[in-house]
């Protein structure tokens, strides 16, 4: 009887070891080659963006062998409608096994003329279009830095579509990577002290985004939640 009760404990134990990671960790963990996709704004494709990809790709290739192949798909000064419009030949052309997207900082951009309501759907159609390409892929939504001065004039509803990205995530158990927390501690420093990591107002530099933006991609793509 208390044999049966053990061997049930660790049961559960091991079932909660396996569901906190990603499945894209998973199966690097099991030797699978892996396609990640990354997807949005110049926040993923500028030379910040490109700093943190990079630190990602090379963590999970040297702790797994060069099984994962990192495609930078996002384009600087693009929303989602453009991430709807490109989505056959940026993304699932690729054959991902996971994608990580970001668009609201961009569809919060006045000038672009996207409402919350609308960016909500071009989320929901481009989550759909993978799982339909792929049932397996794991879509992973993540919520960026905080813009200040022209940056955040330009973008004065940026809460709301933040808001929205993680009602979605949640409502569709998606995996977040919430980065707001961190710079908003950063940023009640003042803005002299976000500037330093910031140094445009909008976009993390080289430094920071290695230091900050990797970091926490990392640990939540290990641990799944």
């Amino acid at each position: 009887m208390h044999f049966k009760v053990i061997l049930m404990f660790f049961v559960a134990v091991l079932s909660l070891t396996c569901a906190a990671q990603t499945r894209l960790v998973m199966n690097l963990k099991a030797g699978k080659p892996q396609v990640l996709v990354v997807y949005g704004t110049s926040l993923s494709a500028g030379t910040g963006g490109v700093a943190w990809v990079d630190s990602v790709n090379c963590y999970f290739n040297n702790k797994y062998d060069g099984k994962l192949r990192v495609i930078n798909s996002g384009k600087s000064a693009m929303w989602s409608a453009w991430g709807v419009q490109h989505l056959e030949d940026s993304v699932v052309n690729k054959q991902p096994d996971a994608v990580l997207m970001e668009f609201s900082m961009n569809d919060a951009f006045l000038s672009y003329h996207t409402s919350v309501e609308l960016a909500e759907l071009n989320l929901n159609y481009i989550i759909d279009r993978l799982k339909i390409a792929n049932p397996k892929c794991e879509v992973i939504l993540q919520v960026m830095n905080i813009p200040i001065r022209e940056h955040a004039k330009a973008r004065p509803d940026l809460n709301a579509y933040y808001a929205m990205y993680r009602r979605v995530a949640s409502k569709r158990k998606l995996l977040l990577i919430d980065h707001f927390e961190d710079w908003n501690n950063i940023l009640k420093a003042g803005e002299q002290e976000y500037l330093k990591y910031v140094p445009d107002g909008i976009h993390p530099d080289v430094g920071s985004a290695r230091k900050i933006i990797a970091p926490l991609v990392i640990k939540k793509l290990e641990s799944g939640h």
